[in-house]
């Protein structure tokens, strides 16, 4: 008897489905408030700094990643962390959006990873520039067509982007904000048939990431290069003996709605990352990574003196990447990755000591490090 009381109690706390939709419905109208308040004050903030030329003048990287990061630290669930910064990332960017939306131009056309580097890392209320290039890239940030531009620099299992790294030998541009993107290569045709395939159109850097796989799976089919897995799929589009590797929205964009295969890559956790450039360095955000530029003179230790200011004053190396300066036979510059903000003392320590023992140092950016 006790028993099925306790059941009729139970059932009786559960409220109807009714009364829970009405309570949702609530808190949406408190979010959707609460998001046009916000809208207000960025509104505010913007009138705070003054009539300035342009939206890249209302845009603060460092800022925008510590709002990020306090969303993660709050977060209690259920929603995964990924989840909830999307959907900050999304408000800010719309918040932003009201004085003028960015223009950010990537390695085109659109349906690249790059253009996924763009939406994660400005939203979708950023106005997206695809480019025929790299190169592109660079030179309409640096002419001011676009206000901010995003480049791969390095694949997890991959490396270097080598391209990347020699424009900042003669460019001007700053980095200030990094994207990690992680990449799921997806096989695509029209008929969606793996029996069907005679050729395979993708990017080099796919090709190399999925090479086991295609090995294991399609070893005798044609594999043709082309300029970005975009474009791969635009070709493969008009042959059911076609096919294409790239991101899924790749095939939405050009019309290869059928996916043979996902996540054909070689490595589980196959990531890119993605600088974002921009013509001026930000303050600190509290969690920054400086990339910098050396050349060293040609001397024993030469390498040796370039590294040791950093250990003695506490500074970690992320990464470092040589490549022939461009200025002199047999001469090279170290792209170095550090952890620290231009402004923290200890590392104005440290390069004030380097600029004793390297022929030159350029500082590439300081810029907030990626938000998990």
């Amino acid at each position: 008897m006790a028993a099925k009381q306790k059941k009729t109690e139970t059932l009786a706390a559960v409220p109807a489905l009714s009364e829970v939709r009405a309570r949702i419905d609530g808190i949406d109208r408190q979010i959707q408030a609460l998001i046009a308040e916000r809208a207000g004050f960025a509104l505010q903030v913007g009138k705070a700094k003054g009539k300035l030329a342009a939206a890249v003048d209302y845009y603060r990287p460092e800022r925008e990643a510590q709002v990020l990061r306090m969303v993660v630290d709050r977060n209690e669930g259920p929603l995964s962390d990924e989840v909830l910064v999307h959907v900050f990332r999304e408000i800010m960017s719309a918040c932003l959006a009201q004085q003028e939306p960015l223009k950010v131009g990537y390695l085109g056309p659109e349906g690249t990873f790059s253009q996924q580097a763009v939406m994660k890392h400005f939203g979708r209320s950023a106005h997206g520039l695809p480019m025929g290039s790299i190169e592109e890239v660079f030179q309409e940030v640096e002419s001011g067509n676009a206000d901010f531009g995003v480049v791969p620099v390095e694949n997890s299992g991959q490396g270097t982007i080598q391209v990347t790294l020699d424009m900042f030998l003669t460019s001007n541009l700053k980095i200030c904000g990094e994207v990690e993107l992680r990449v799921h290569q997806y096989l695509l045709s029209r008929s969606g048939r793996i029996e069907d395939i005679e050729r395979i159109y993708a990017h080099p850097q796919s090709f190399a990431q999925t090479q086991a796989w295609l090995r294991g799976n399609l070893p005798k089919v044609e594999k043709i290069p082309v300029s970005s897995n975009a474009e791969g799929a635009r070709r493969a589009r008009n042959a059911d003996d076609a096919a294409a590797i790239g991101g899924e929205s790749a095939g939405h964009v050009y019309g290869l709605k059928k996916v043979i295969m996902k996540s054909i890559e070689d490595h589980a956790d196959n990531t890119t990352r993605f600088l974002v450039l921009g013509r001026q360095i930000f303050p600190p955000s509290g969690h920054d990574r400086t990339s910098v530029l050396v050349f060293i003179k040609d001397q024993p230790g030469a390498l040796f003196n370039v590294l040791s200011p950093f250990a003695r004053h506490g500074i970690s190396m992320n990464r470092i990447e040589s490549r022939p300066s461009h200025h002199a036979k047999w001469e090279y510059g170290f792209f170095i990755d550090l952890a620290g903000h231009v402004e923290d003392e200890a590392m104005k320590k440290a390069l004030a000591e380097l600029e004793t023992h390297a022929a030159q140092i350029k500082l590439l950016g300081s810029y907030p490090v990626a938000v998990p």
